[in-house]
């Protein structure tokens, strides 16, 4: 059962990362493009957190996901930690990004497609080293 919602997350990832990329370089999709890296980031964390033992991912309240990753690295002994201060960062810019009033710059918006593309290629390697069940490459 586990490796099945691993690939859901890990299908939905993939699918927001291609968006991103698709958007990111064309005229007037710029938020767009950032937004799903945020999403994107956030199934890759699901992904892993699903696979490392984590009951539910499902709350709207994505806070806690970086420590919640966090520790459950830790737990395994994975020293390669740098992947959840990114998804920090990125959560972090969601609201910015998705909701204010106050417009992200093209600066902070590259800067978000930039860190999410490096968040998802340490997701990628991550599942693989941690040998997560469900975890495959496409």
């Amino acid at each position: 059962m586990i490796a099945v919602e691993v690939q859901h997350f890990l299908g939905r990832a993939r699918d927001l990362l291609r968006g991103m990329n698709l958007l990111k370089d064309q005229e007037g999709f710029r938020f767009s493009s950032a937004l799903l890296g945020i999403h994107c980031a956030i199934s890759y964390s699901d992904a892993l957190r699903t696979g490392l033992g984590c009951a539910d991912v499902s709350s709207d309240d994505h806070r806690r996901a970086e420590s919640d990753l966090r520790s459950r690295l830790v737990a395994r002994k994975f020293e390669k930690l740098q992947g959840a201060a990114r998804l920090g960062r990125l959560l972090s810019k969601k609201s910015k990004t998705a909701y204010s009033a106050e417009a992200a710059t093209e600066a902070e918006i590259n800067d978000v497609v930039l860190q999410a593309k490096r968040f998802a290629d340490w997701a990628e390697e991550t599942g693989m080293k941690l040998k997560i069940e469900g975890w495959s490459n496409e």
